[in-house]
């Protein structure tokens, strides 16, 4: 039977429900009674004639039905919440921007790419998520997000209709605590032979482009450590667990934060950096201004190492 409409009161009770794995969970979040949570499940479910949650242990979790709800949930309700915001800021003079960011992409690469939206003439509040790369397509097909900040593009043939901007490229440099630096520097690279290693995980980018650097000089190092999170490779690069690559572009940053030193110039390597938008031209005042920014300064010296 299909219904005329849904009720958005039992669809948002549902997915509370389903974000805390119990009523009454969900009850105490919402100050509500557990009658009333479970009373208003029951009509969504028979509004929509399928069960949407079952039990599991002592939890409720959703049914297959239940996944597809939850999944289009989220995006009604994410959406409904940057609503909110942009209805409370219309009467101010903020400027929001949403921006998704690549489990890939180095954070301090993230960091150098937005900073200019704290010099704008307008006040730029920024609302940043990271999630993997395909994801983020999805959303920004969405129009969830405005901008999506990573270290590929676009491959051709993706199934959505997004857009790769080129924002610069920095050669890489091998990095190391001040120990392993002193131990690895002299005869680079020939001196990476059994050294240990930090690598990113297959799926990223970089990383066949390092192997085969690896490779054309002949060198066989330890890998210690795969990751698919940069953040994560770099706390156990900082933490001396292993040699790790970076972008030439955050030689300070890395020196200054990671208390690390630079083992060899790797010119070879070359990693790239896009902002992907849902349009073929880029309109948002804050993006437009990112743009003109990075291609002046952070990559404007790293392209010509």
């Amino acid at each position: 039977m299909k219904t005329t409409g849904l009720n958005l009161r039992h669809l948002y009770f549902f997915w509370v429900v389903a974000k805390e794995g119990g009523v009454t969970r969900a009850a105490e979040r919402l100050g509500l009674a557990v009658q009333t949570i479970s009373s208003q499940l029951a009509l969504l479910e028979q509004s929509v004639g399928k069960s949407l949650l079952a039990p599991q242990g002592r939890r409720l979790v959703p049914t297959e039905a239940g996944r597809l709800a939850l999944g289009y949930a989220d995006q009604i309700f994410l959406l409904g919440e940057q609503l909110q915001d942009a209805l409370a800021e219309s009467d101010t003079e903020k400027m929001r921007l949403t921006v998704g960011i690549s489990d890939s992409l180095p954070k301090l690469i993230a960091y150098r790419i937005l900073e200019p939206t704290r010099h704008l003439a307008v006040q730029v509040k920024l609302a940043c998520y990271e999630d993997e790369f395909e994801s983020l397509l999805a959303d920004l097909a969405l129009h969830k997000l405005d901008v999506v900040l990573t270290d590929r593009a676009v491959p051709s043939g993706a199934g959505v209709r997004v857009f790769s901007h080129l924002l610069g490229e920095s050669a890489m440099k091998l990095f190391g605590v001040k120990e392993l630096a002193q131990r690895y520097r002299g005869g680079f690279p020939g001196s990476l032979n059994g050294a240990p290693l930090l690598l990113p995980t297959r799926n990223n980018a970089l990383r066949g482009r390092i192997d085969e650097w690896l490779v054309t000089h002949g060198v066989r190092p330890d890998v210690v450590g795969e990751f698919e999170d940069n953040a994560m490779l770099n706390t156990f690069g900082r933490n001396g667990f292993g040699l790790f690559f970076a972008p030439a572009a955050l030689e300070y940053d890395i020196k200054e934060q990671f208390n690390a030193d630079m083992v060899g110039d790797v010119p070879e390597l070359r990693e790239h950096f896009y902002a992907i938008s849902a349009a073929r031209k880029i309109e948002h005042p804050a993006v437009v201004a990112i743009l003109a920014t990075v291609h002046n300064g952070l990559f404007a010296s790293a392209s010509r190492d």
